[in-house]
């Protein structure tokens, strides 16, 4: 099948942009003809019309409003000519649906938010359109898949997602400490992550004491950024252990081939492309048994319930006095990088739904 598909996006954060923009790459290699409909600032933070898409604005914001409406109707008049309609996330799922788009498959790339209040209704009810007129839905973890069955999905599927091309380190691992101040024998303990709700950093922060409490004391190095940085900032200050707060990097190579621990405390999380990127670089990972990871890292990384900053603390602390589990951590997660799924390999799968759901 070589034909027409429109990729819709609603506001995206990093990791589901770029799949969406490596997709889009990879079916133009292919032949497709892709568009990508979505707000501007997708397309201004993803470039899509610079790799090749055309691209369409339609205001799809993060939670639902009244201009849904409008853009139920703008998406009708948009789509109707594209041989598969692929919709990443719920509210772009919903939306499409709505506009009777098709045939339509979409991807649940997060769990619904728990929202409080009325706002908190609205969201099953997303899911459930979403899982009843979307020929395949796709879920990029295995709770995911399981929640859209029961919504009534008929053909619910495990997306592929693909691990992010992070790069070489470009100064490697002493330079980097250097920079960072990090003396040689201080164990390094990073994480890479926006700085939201969702990414429980709030647990990492209370877990820092109990983690510092040996000689030499473990430096704890947070990079991101996002709307709770004044917040984590303002608490990390006074505290007094070592945790540093990085802000947004462009080295995250060069910072994992610094670190000695990765750490992951999310509340949820889909593949995790951040594990991704830390089994490549050989890295002992410690995570939140959450989405996902129980999903596809069971074997390769340690892992503690969501908000229990004591497991978590205690979990580091057995990689940091265990060389030998460390070094058994560190070769499972260079075993395990060996599998990760490629870009082509994303590309391949979503080409096989394209083709299945085309036959109708």
């Amino acid at each position: 099948m070589n034909g027409r598909v429109a990729l819709v996006v609603g506001t995206v954060s990093g990791g589901v942009g770029r799949h969406v923009r490596s997709l889009g790459e990879g079916l133009l290699r292919r032949g497709f003809q892709v568009a990508v409909v979505g707000p501007a600032s997708a397309e201004r933070e993803f470039g899509f019309s610079e790799a090749g898409m055309r691209f369409a604005p339609v205001q799809i914001g993060s939670s639902p409003s009244v201009g849904d409406a409008g853009a139920v109707l703008r998406l009708r008049a948009l789509l109707s000519g594209a041989d598969v309609v692929h919709a990443h996330g719920l509210r772009a799922g919903a939306v499409c649906a709505l506009a009777g788009a098709g045939p339509l498959v979409v991807t649940a790339h997060n769990a619904p938010p728990v929202v409080p209040g009325p706002m908190g209704a609205v969201y099953p009810v997303l899911e459930r359109i979403v899982a009843r007129r979307a020929r395949v839905v796709l879920g990029v973890s295995g709770d995911l898949v399981r929640r859209l069955r029961r919504a009534g999905a008929r053909d619910a599927r495990m997306a592929v997602v693909a691990a992010p091309e992070t790069g070489r380190p470009l100064k490697g691992r002493e330079a980097t400490r250097a920079d960072l101040a990090v003396e040689p024998d201080r164990p390094l303990l990073l994480t890479v992550a926006r700085l939201a709700e969702q990414k429980g950093l709030g647990m990492l922060l209370e877990a820092a004491p109990a983690i510092a409490d040996r000689v030499p004391e473990p430096v704890v190095a947070i990079a991101g950024d996002g709307p709770l940085w004044g917040e984590l900032h303002d608490t990390a200050a006074e505290m007094d252990v070592d945790v540093r707060m990085l802000g947004h990097r462009g080295d995250v190579a060069d910072l994992l081939a610094a670190a000695d621990v990765f750490c992951l405390t999310s509340r949820w999380e889909g593949p995790s492309l951040v594990i991704m990127e830390a089994l490549r670089a050989g890295l002992p990972v410690v995570a939140t048994r959450v989405g996902g990871i129980p999903d596809l890292y069971a074997d390769t990384v340690l892992m503690v319930p969501p908000g229990d900053a004591a497991a978590f603390a205690a979990q580091v602390g057995r990689v940091l006095d265990d060389p030998a589990l460390a070094a058994d951590l560190r070769a499972r997660s260079r075993e395990a990088a060996r599998g990760l799924p490629a870009e082509e390999d994303a590309v391949e799968a979503a080409c096989s739904v394209y083709k299945a759901v085309a036959r109708g």
